[in-house]
C-alpha cells in the first residue's frame, strides 16, 4: 500500500488501523498511524465512562464529540497528505 492509502485507512475503523499497521507502508505512515491510534484509546476510555450514571453519561458525550472533532481533523489531514497533530491528544507518541 501507499503512505496515503496507509494513512487514510488507519482512520477507518479500528480494523483498518490493524490492516494499516500491519500491511501498509509502516515507517512513512508512523504519524498517521499513532494519531489514529491515541484517537481510538480516547475513545474507549470514554466509553468506559458511560458506565457511571449521571456524570459518567456527560463526559462520556464530551469525550465522544471531542473524538470525533479529531477524527475528523486527522482524517483530511491523511487525506491532503499533511501532518498535523490533532488538538489536546496530538502530542502524545505511542509509536516510537
Amino acid at each position: 500500500m501507499t503512505k496515503k492509502t496507509t494513512d487514510i485507512l488507519s482512520y477507518i475503523t479500528i480494523f483498518g488501523l490493524i490492516i494499516a499497521f500491519v500491511a501498509g507502508d509502516r515507517e512513512a505512515s508512523k504519524f498517521h498511524l499513532n494519531q489514529a491510534l491515541v484517537i481510538w484509546l480516547v475513545a474507549v476510555i470514554g466509553g468506559v465512562f458511560a458506565v457511571i450514571p449521571f456524570v459518567g453519561w456527560v463526559v462520556s458525550v464530551i469525550c465522544g464529540v471531542f473524538v470525533c472533532v479529531c477524527w475528523v481533523l486527522g482524517l483530511i489531514g491523511a487525506i491532503q497528505g499533511t501532518e498535523k497533530p490533532v488538538p489536546l491528544i496530538g502530542g502524545i507518541r505511542l509509536l516510537k
